[in-house]
């Protein structure tokens, strides 16, 4: 019995690693799509490179750093151990209660980290250096998303106060949302963004390609929240993934009716940032949380995108694919719905939870600006002119996305 278990929930968990696996072919897709064609191989290289930095880092440091382990553990900070170093009961049902095995755990977790470099990448495009984008990359997979998910999931003291973060609202998203809006104050605004001070429209090339992304991430949060359960049982899955369709469902229909009712238009691109602000916010409760809750939070959430989008643009900050406000809006706003809908609903909950958002949001503030800073003043941390008019494509990677630009002809 306890090996068929085992063999069942290691499957179910295998399942949602290569869901969450294709999640970084939407972040992508979503990506390229709502940016210019010129800078599409610049884009998906940065992609590529947050994958494979993200699990080499997350092999060597960061999952030690995560799950240190009782007797390496502090409320704030614990290490074990470079490298994977397989426990005695890692290939067997002694493991983690026999749900799953040390290698699907370490897995599982690492699809995780790389997502934080991701959401950055998207706010940053178009403008930014690639080796200074790589270097933040390592420092902060390698180092500030680990230590910040074991304040909570590693039993540090953000579990100790009762902060509850299902898959990720806060220590996935609003980890890489902080990183986003810190870089995206130091880069500036994209050339041609706002032209004596108003607000200029830099239309994505390729819709059908973002919404493609988006199809993509919405299939693969059923990995990513249906995996956070740790197990196959059915009960607690089959509530995850109700809960997280409702909300994205809900998030798309709020952030349509909202963009429709304030602008008079038919916004596609700002559909598909309702439906991911709807994942992003039930992610940090989505096993606690009822049919109704869901629909109210990823409601919310999606009004919540086209509120955050405009403010932004009021602030002259420039992020080309809606990153911050998908990602650190709908982040706190997930995690603080947490103490207000419910299993978990209570005023020593949302105390909790304000602890945690506020806690993670300083310490990722100063640690990417500081990282983001030190780029700048050492290799630099924008393109020239030049290149960013003329593309990253052309500059950075000597080739075109598409043949009729030219570049890779002849």
């Amino acid at each position: 019995m306890e090996t068929t278990l085992l063999t069942v929930n290691n499957l179910w968990m295998m399942i949602c690693i290569a869901l969450v696996f294709i999640m970084h072919l939407g972040f992508s897709l979503l990506e390229i799509g709502l940016t210019r064609s010129k800078n599409t191989i610049n884009i998906l290289f940065k992609n590529v490179m947050i994958l494979i930095i993200g699990i080499l880092t997350y092999s060597l440091v960061g999952f030690n750093l995560m799950y240190p382990g009782e007797e390496f553990a502090g409320s704030w900070f614990g290490f074990s151990n470079f490298g994977l170093l397989l426990p005695e009961n890692g290939l067997s049902a002694g493991y983690h209660n026999g749900q799953y095995t040390f290698y699907t755990d370490f897995l599982f977790q690492a699809m995780f980290a790389a997502t934080a470099a991701t959401i950055v990448s998207g706010a940053v495009a178009e403008r930014i250096k690639l080796s200074a984008f790589i270097i933040f990359s390592i420092l902060y997979v390698g180092i500030i998303y680990p230590v910040t998910g074991m304040w909570k999931w590693g039993g540090g003291f953000l579990d100790e106060l009762g902060f509850y973060d299902f898959a990720g609202s806060t220590l996935v998203h609003s980890v890489g949302g902080w990183a986003a809006l810190m870089s995206v104050i130091l880069l500036g605004a994209r050339i041609g963004k706002f032209k004596n001070g108003q607000l200029s429209v830099i239309p994505g090339h390729s819709i059908p390609l973002a919404t493609v992304g988006a199809f993509l991430l919405w299939f693969g949060w059923f990995g990513f929240n249906g995996g956070s359960v740790l197990s196959a049982d059915p009960a607690s899955t089959s509530l995850v993934l109700v809960t997280t369709c409702i909300a994205a469902s809900a998030g798309g229909l709020g952030a349509y009716t909202v963009s429709r009712l304030r602008y008079k238009d038919n916004d596609l691109s700002m559909i598909l940032n309702g439906i991911l602000g709807g994942l992003v916010g039930i992610t940090a409760g989505a096993d606690v949380m009822g049919v109704t809750d869901a629909l109210i939070i990823g409601f919310v959430a999606g009004i919540l995108i086209v509120f955050s989008v405009a403010a932004l643009d009021r602030l002259k900050l420039d992020d080309p694919v809606g990153a911050i406000s998908v990602h650190l809006t709908c982040g706190i706003w997930g995690t603080l719905a947490v103490g207000i809908f419910g299993d978990l609903a209570g005023w020593n909950q949302i105390l909790s939870q304000l602890t945690g958002i506020l806690a993670i949001g300083i310490f990722c503030s100063l640690a990417s600006f500081g990282i983001m800073l030190a780029l700048k003043k050492s290799i630099g941390l924008r393109v020239t002119e030049i290149e960013e008019i003329e593309g990253l494509d052309a500059h950075e990677h000597g080739l075109a996305a598409y043949s009729s630009l030219g570049l890779n002809e002849g």
